[in-house]
């Protein structure tokens, strides 16, 4: 039998809360392993690689990288038109850039109505979770994989 972390009343073996103050019970370094497991879960998503060609793979690749940074996801989109992969992370940049820019409108009228330190605080952790996103998509260009973003990835708006 082990104490609880938080209150240090006596949790039951295999318990997995407190039952005096309801506190995950279990060692900060399982904890961590939950939250990288829940990471890597988010991000396993699904890879279509196998069904592109890798000749237009290496040869789109640098298209596909630009499909992330903002409005230059209209150069593969007016450019590599014939590229089934450029075309792919055109499509996941393009959704990406559409919800930046209604998050953006939104946060806008979000920081006028509650002009408050929490709430610029919460809407400038999403803004960095845009980025990771966007990160995620050039590593994926960039390392020739065909794999969707997570949360936005089944979003399909260029076929």
């Amino acid at each position: 039998m082990a104490n609880c972390a938080k209150c240090g009343q006596p949790v039951e073996d295999g318990e997995k809360f407190c039952k005096s103050c309801g506190a995950a019970v279990g060692s900060e370094e399982n904890n961590q392993q939950d939250l990288g497991a829940k990471i890597a879960q988010l991000n396993n998503t699904e890879d279509t690689t196998k069904d592109y060609d890798n000749s237009d793979i290496e040869s789109n690749k640098v298209m596909a990288v630009l499909a992330y940074i903002g409005i230059l996801v209209l150069v593969p989109i007016l450019a590599a038109k014939n590229s089934k992969y450029a075309r792919f992370h055109a499509n996941q940049g393009l959704v990406l850039f559409i919800a930046e820019i209604i998050y953006n409108f939104v946060s806008a009228i979000i920081r006028a109505v509650l002009p408050l330190a929490v709430v610029n605080i919460i809407l400038w952790v999403i803004s960095v979770l845009f980025l990771v996103l966007s990160i995620i998509g050039i590593v994926n260009a960039a390392t020739g994989k065909a794999k969707e973003l997570p949360v936005i990835g089944k979003i399909r708006i260029i076929k």
